[in-house]
C-alpha cells in the first residue's frame, strides 16, 4: 500500500512540473510588451503612404535604430496616416506611429473624426518636427479664396490633411457648397492635378515633400500663399495652426516664399508598451540624432526641449523619464 501511493505522488508531481512548464512556455511567448522577456518587442509603426514624409522618416527610424535596440524590433507600415495610425494603436495593430500633433488631440478628446470612436490609448513620446499645410495648384490660382467653384483633393476621407483642409477653406469663407471636394492620398491629388482632372491639392507633409519635388520637374510649380487676412482668420480659428513659411528654393521653380500654416509631426506609442521599451528607444532616437538627419533632412529640427514642450496629451511613462533625465521636464 504505502509503494502505491508513493508511486501516485511521483506521478502526481510529475504532472505538476509538466504544467509549469507549460505556463512559463505560454507567458514567454505572450511579453505584451514587458523587456524582462528574452526575444524583444515587435513594435509595428504606422506612418503614412509611400511618396509621403512619414513613410520616408519610420524607414530611417527603421534603418539608425535596428541595431540600436535590444529590447524591440521595428518594422514599418505604411497606412492612410493621422486618423488611420490612431485607430491602428487603438485597435493594438501598431504600437507606435507617427501623425500630425492636432489629431492626437482630437482623438482624446473624442471630436473630429473621433466622435464616438473608442478612447485611445495612445500617449505622447516626441514632437519630431513642423508639418506643412501645402496647397498644390494650377497656375493663376493665387489665394485661398480663389479656389470657390474649383475642383480640390481634401485628402483622404477622415484623414488629418482632410480636416485641415477644411479648416484652412472655413477660415477663408468656404464651405462644402462653395467646393467640389474629392477625396484621396496627395499622390492620387498631384496625379489628377497633372491630368487636369482637378484644380488643387492640400498635402500636411514636412517640406520639401516628395509628391511635390516629382511634381515640379516635370510641371508648373504654383504653391498657394496665405493672404495676411486668411492666416489671420486661419489661427483666430485655430490656434495650434501655427505660421510656416517655405523659402523660396525650397522646390524646383519657387522663386518667392510661399506662407504657410503648420502642426507637428508626432511619435505616439501605446500605452501597453512598457516604460523600458519607449525609455529606450527615445533614447537611441536622440543619441543618434546625427545619423537621423544623414538619412532624412526632417531629423535635423529633433529637439528633446521642444519634442517634450509640445505635448499637448499625456506623455508615455518612458518618454517622461528620459525628458527628466536629461532636464527638460
Amino acid at each position: 500500500m504505502k509503494k502505491f501511493l508513493a508511486l501516485i505522488l511521483s506521478l502526481a508531481m510529475v504532472f505538476a512540473l509538466v504544467a509549469c512548464g507549460d505556463e512559463k512556455t505560454d507567458d514567454s511567448q505572450n511579453n505584451d510588451g514587458d523587456p524582462s522577456s528574452d526575444s524583444p518587442v515587435a513594435i509595428t509603426l504606422a506612418t503614412g503612404g509611400t511618396s509621403g514624409t512619414y513613410y520616408a522618416v519610420g524607414g530611417v527610424l527603421k534603418t539608425v535604430l535596428d541595431s540600436k535596440l535590444t529590447l524591440s524590433k521595428l518594422s514599418v507600415e505604411s497606412t492612410g496616416a493621422s486618423v488611420a495610425n490612431v485607430n491602428m494603436i487603438t485597435d493594438g495593430d501598431a504600437q507606435m506611429a507617427i501623425l500630425q500633433s492636432d489629431v492626437i488631440n482630437y482623438a482624446h478628446e473624442g471630436t473630429n473624426s473621433f466622435d464616438g470612436a473608442p478612447e485611445t490609448n495612445a500617449l505622447w513620446v516626441a514632437g519630431i518636427y513642423n508639418e506643412t499645410v501645402q496647397i498644390l495648384a494650377k497656375p493663376g490660382i493665387n489665394s485661398v479664396a480663389d479656389l470657390k467653384g474649383k475642383t480640390v483633393c481634401v485628402g483622404d476621407v477622415g484623414s488629418g490633411t482632410e480636416i485641415n483642409a477644411w479648416q484652412v477653406l472655413g477660415a477663408a469663407g468656404l464651405t462644402k457648397d462653395d467646393v467640389k471636394a474629392v477625396n484621396g492620398s496627395f499622390q492620387d491629388g498631384v496625379d489628377q492635378l497633372k491630368d487636369g482632372k482637378i484644380d488643387a491639392a492640400f498635402t500636411v507633409a514636412g517640406a520639401p515633400t516628395t509628391a511635390i519635388v516629382d511634381y515640379a520637374t516635370t510641371n508648373t510649380l504654383n504653391l498657394v500663399s496665405l493672404s495676411d487676412e486668411e492666416l489671420a482668420a486661419i489661427q483666430e480659428a485655430y490656434p495650434f495652426l501655427i505660421r510656416d513659411d517655405l523659402a523660396a528654393g525650397t522646390y524646383t521653380g519657387q522663386d518667392a516664399d510661399v506662407t504657410c500654416v503648420a502642426i507637428q509631426a508626432t511619435l505616439v506609442a501605446s500605452e501597453e508598451l512598457s516604460e523600458d521599451v519607449v525609455y529606450e528607444f527615445v533614447k537611441a532616437m536622440f543619441d543618434n540624432k546625427d545619423a537621423l538627419t544623414k538619412g532624412h533632412a526632417k531629423f535635423g529640427f529633433l529637439d528633446p526641449e521642444a519634442a517634450s514642450a509640445g505635448a499637448t496629451v499625456t506623455m508615455h511613462p518612458g518618454a517622461e523619464k528620459y525628458y527628466k533625465e536629461i532636464g527638460v521636464l
